[in-house]
């Protein structure tokens, strides 16, 4: 298989960019339409968009500089909670769009910080887990859930794919100068956490929003454990096996949490909810 990969990567990559990330962004929304926000937030807080980025430039660029940007997309891991909680606590004074920039502006300034920095793997590791932890608490408490509403438009999904699509290319465009590091804090920008938000936000308003957020966030910790089983296998084990193991142990990882977390009258156990559609006022 890699062998295969290694013999087209032009080919490869195309492929890649174009249909994988795209395709997990859809599977991501269609499971939380089905699901509801507990289970759709477990399957949103995979690397759905960051892991086709990573293996896109383990093809562009080797091994090395793959194994590298995981160790920087671990501190981006800290920059996207950054954005849900900037998002969480402003989401009931501002409009979707302001708070979406504020989100985004949170994003950036975090970048840019940790841009000063190179650490090793089970650092950033840590880091990544501490944020997990200090996000929840941050978080305003959620009310309760209203019932689903309208169901969604059918240009919602293929709005949701082009997003992805647009983030995927323009982040592979510019990794070859902008340096593992930097690109792998720029990998997990908050792509999909951006779409669910502002459409959860402008139809079912802040309380939902703040459900939806507070799955993201605990669900995250597959997310760092995905890019830290990357940043210290790709070197040794090679692009296929590293990215076998490590999409492993972000399946177990989140199965591990649906499982604590699946119980009747649990924290986690809400009723399934529609997403809304993006077609209120901003």
């Amino acid at each position: 298989m890699a062998r295969c990969v290694r013999n087209h990567p032009p080919v490869t990559q195309l492929l890649v960019k174009l249909f994988l990330a795209p395709s997990f962004v859809v599977g991501a929304s269609v499971t939380a339409r089905q699901y509801g926000p507990r289970v759709g937030g477990l399957v949103g807080g995979l690397p759905v968009v960051a892991g086709p980025i990573l293996l896109a430039y383990a093809l562009a660029h080797g091994d090395g500089f793959a194994a590298d940007a995981a160790t920087g997309t671990l501190l981006g891991l800290v920059s996207l909670i950054a954005f849900g909680v900037v998002y969480g606590r402003l989401a009931g004074r501002l409009s979707w769009g302001a708070t979406m920039l504020a989100g985004w502006l949170a994003f950036a300034v975090a970048t840019l910080i940790f841009s000063a920095f190179t650490i090793p793997a089970g650092v950033g590791l840590v880091l990544a887990f501490a944020a997990i932890a200090a996000g929840l608490a941050l978080l305003p408490r959620a009310p309760a859930v209203p019932p689903p509403g309208n169901p969604p438009p059918t240009w919602d999904l293929p709005l949701r794919a082009a997003c992805a699509l647009a983030l995927v290319l323009t982040l592979t465009a510019i990794a070859g100068w902008l340096g593992p590091q930097l690109s792998g804090l720029l990998a997990p920008f908050p792509i999909i956490a951006t779409v669910l938000a502002i459409f959860t936000h402008a139809q079912r308003g802040a309380g939902e929003t703040l459900h939806l957020l507070r799955g993201l966030i605990a669900a995250y910790g597959a997310f760092a454990l995905f890019c830290f089983t990357l940043a210290v296998s790709l070197r040794s084990l090679g692009l296929a096996a590293a990215f076998l193991l490590a999409t492993a142990v972000a399946l177990l990882a989140q199965a591990l949490v649906f499982a604590l977390t699946h119980r009747p009258g649990g924290a986690l156990a809400e009723q399934q909810l529609a997403e809304p559609e993006l077609g209120g006022t901003s």
